[in-house]
């Protein structure tokens, strides 16, 4: 169990976020405020669980304290919802769906002799304020980071905060993942998951070693787009971007040094226009499986056959995953719609100990089974709905100029989205990403009509 100083760390971060936006502009001071509370706040069980309130974590205090401090001293600049009709859909589906979702399951439901709640009133509360507070980080975005030096504060916090977070990663590849215990008291995750390769995976203060070498990917694809769009001296983005690279292959995870060696060709090379069209297909890969899995059409015998054809051990891992994701999906299909809602009742359960004998490692399947369809397509809509709004306005404006930072934020959001197919890397940092790009787009749109209005003007002028 968490000891003291992990519930102090969590109650004194506010103060942090004070004291960030004290010295800081208001840009700088949320990416950091964000970025902090993720790499270094203890993870759950470490929670503060109020009555009527969803639990407050190292997820939503950050981001619930800068968002009452910006309010506070900036006020809101323009509406709270995105500009388009289809995000503001996705965005109400998203919080206010629950409620539904609740309504649907005030039942209890039996294993054998094991029983598992129904919702009530209180959770239809509880749970849209949790998903508001989930969001929150791509509302404030999406207004204080739209434009392009806010990118470029993106890009060089997360290979700043990579770095940073490379000194301790070292140390855990070298004891073990020990960090959180010494500091905190318990470990995040189960430790036999942090042995690979005869050594370990550093977990430091994330959920688990596959979140740390996903984060130090960004840092990675962070470095080379910064080395190669900055002017002036642009040695030290390189030596960065390197480093980092070596730090990654040592955290021992294949998925985050595959999507490395997918990307920095890409960032390294392509223009950002370029680069925004490749995220879409990568986007649109990551909705299309789910939705093809659903549908019964992903070939899963032949691909196992391949892994084991490479690797037998990997093919039993990725065997063990279609498994669960069918039990699962069966599951969900009761109730597709709205889901089963909390408490586990997406699961199946040991009729006897009541213990949970599915495993939920992507984040698609985890919100199919809890808030349903609907939920699914709200969540991954609003993920992947700047990278078709940037293609948009690419389109309507031909070889118009964007931002060069673009192009890689549109790729590691994509690549965020496609991980999230084997696992449940959704953090406030991807609701950063959304937010940054969704109100880029929306600038530029802003700026294209605005064009069009002068052209017609001038037009008419001319014509009188």
């Amino acid at each position: 169990m968490p000891n003291p100083i992990a519930f102090l760390a969590l109650a004194i971060f506010p103060v942090v976020v004070v004291a960030l936006y004290g010295r800081l502009r208001a840009d700088r001071a949320l990416i950091w405020a964000l970025m902090l509370g993720y790499l270094f706040l203890p993870e759950p069980p470490a929670v503060f669980d109020l009555p009527l309130m969803p639990p407050l974590n190292k997820h939503n205090i950050p981001a619930l304290m800068a968002f009452m401090i910006a309010l506070w001293r900036y006020g809101y600049d323009g509406p709270l919802l995105p500009h388009s009709h289809v995000g503001k859909l996705l965005l109400i589906a998203f919080v206010f769906s629950p409620v539904v979702t609740v309504l649907n399951n005030e039942e209890a439901i039996f294993f054998g002799q094991v029983g598992v709640e129904g919702h009530n009133l209180k959770h239809a509360l509880a749970l849209p304020i949790e998903q508001f507070l989930l969001i929150v980080p791509f509302l404030m975005a999406r207004q204080h980071l739209a434009n392009g030096g806010a990118q470029r504060e993106i890009l060089w916090a997360l290979m700043v905060g990579g770095l940073v977070y490379s000194l301790l990663m070292l140390i855990e590849i070298r004891l073990s993942p020990q960090l959180n215990l010494w500091v905190y008291g318990y470990y995040q995750h189960l430790f036999g998951q942090s042995i690979r390769a005869g050594g370990y995976r550093p977990v430091v203060f994330l959920y688990h070693g596959l979140w740390v070498a996903f984060f130090v990917m960004t840092s990675v694809i962070s470095a080379y787009a910064l080395w190669r769009s900055e002017k002036g001296p642009r040695f030290k983005f390189l030596l960065a971007a390197l480093y980092l690279s070596a730090v990654l292959v040592l955290a021992k995870s294949l998925g985050a040094l595959l999507f490395m060696l997918l990307l920095v060709p890409l960032v390294v090379v392509l223009s950002p226009g370029a680069q925004v069209r490749v995220a879409i297909v990568i986007g649109t890969i990551a909705l299309a499986y789910p939705i093809l899995k659903g549908a019964d059409l992903i070939p899963q015998e032949r691909m196992l056959a391949q892994a084991a054809a490479i690797d037998p051990q990997r093919a039993g891992s990725l065997e063990f995953r279609f498994d669960n994701e069918n039990t699962l999906l069966e599951r969900a299909y009761i109730k597709p719609v709205f889901g089963w809602g909390s408490f586990g009742r997406n699961h199946i359960l040991d009729p006897n100990t009541g213990n949970i004998l599915t495993v939920t490692d992507g984040r698609w399947i985890i919100v199919i089974g809890v808030y349903g369809w609907v939920g699914f397509i709200a969540e991954f809509g609003l993920l992947l709905l700047p990278l078709l709004l940037l293609g948009r306005e690419m389109s309507a404006t031909g070889n118009r100029e964007i931002s060069p930072y673009v192009g890689a934020m549109s790729l590691l959001l994509a690549i965020n989205a496609l991980d999230m197919i084997p696992n449940a890397t959704l953090t406030p940092l991807t609701w950063v990403l959304v937010g940054a790009l969704t109100g880029y787009a929306e600038k530029l749109r802003a700026e294209r009509l605005n064009l069009t209005k002068h052209n017609t003007a001038l037009k008419w002028q001319s014509v009188m």
